[in-house]
C-alpha cells in the first residue's frame, strides 16, 4: 500500500478540526489529527488562524515526513506499513515501532532499522495485522489500568484498532 492509500485510510479516522476540552486529553486543538500543542510550527495553523482551511498538501506532507518516512513505510509490506503508520499517528513513532518489533520478535528499541524491516518482511501480513491489533489493545488496557481517567478513551482506541481488521 503506497503512502497515498495508507494516508487516505488514516485521515478518515483523524477527522477535521477539533478543539478538545475533554479533561485528561492531551491533544487539545487539532486539525486532521495534527495537535497544535505538539506541532506549533506546522504551516497549516496560519491558514486556520486566518479562517481558511489548510491545503491538503500541507497535511499530506506533514504525515509523510513525520510518520510514514519514520516508520519506513516504503520498505515494508503494504498491510504492515499501513498498520504501523496508523498506530504511529495514534501513539507516536517510537511506541508503534517498539510494538511492531515485539510482534516480529525483534529487539524493541524503537528504531526501525534494517533488522526490523527484514523481520517484518518475513512475516505473514495478515498474521502481523491481527497480532499487532491484539498488542495495541493490550497496550490501551495497560494505559487505562495505570490511569483510570484514560478509560473514557478506551472504546475509541479499540474501535480504531478494529476498523483496520
Amino acid at each position: 500500500m503506497p503512502f497515498t492509500d495508507a494516508f487516505e485510510a488514516m485521515i478518515r479516522r483523524e477527522g477535521g478540526y477539533v478543539n478538545h476540552t475533554v479533561p485528561g486529553d492531551a491533544g487539545g486543538q487539532t486539525y486532521a489529527g495534527i495537535a497544535r500543542n505538539r506541532n506549533p510550527q506546522w504551516p497549516g495553523w496560519a491558514a486556520l488562524d486566518a479562517g481558511q482551511i489548510p491545503a491538503t498538501k500541507l497535511v499530506r506532507e506533514f504525515y509523510k515526513a513525520n510518520y510514514w518516512d519514520k516508520v519506513r513505510g516504503d520498505d515494508l509490506p503494504d498491510v504492515i506499513a499501513s498498520s504501523v503508520f496508523d498506530f504511529a499517528v495514534n501513539a507516536g513513532v517510537v511506541v508503534a515501532t517498539k510494538l511492531a518489533q515485539l510482534v516480529a520478535g525483534a529487539t524493541p528499541d524503537g528504531a526501525l532499522g534494517d533488522k526490523t524491516v527484514a523481520a517484518l518482511g518475513k512475516m505473514d501480513p495478515e498474521f502481523f495485522k491481527l497480532s499487532y491489533a491484539l498488542a495495541k489493545i493490550k497496550r490501551y488496557a495497560e494505559i487505562c489500568n495505570r490511569d483510570p481517567a484514560q478509560a473514557k478513551f478506551l472504546r475509541g482506541w479499540i474501535n480504531r484498532t478494529l476498523e483496520q481488521l
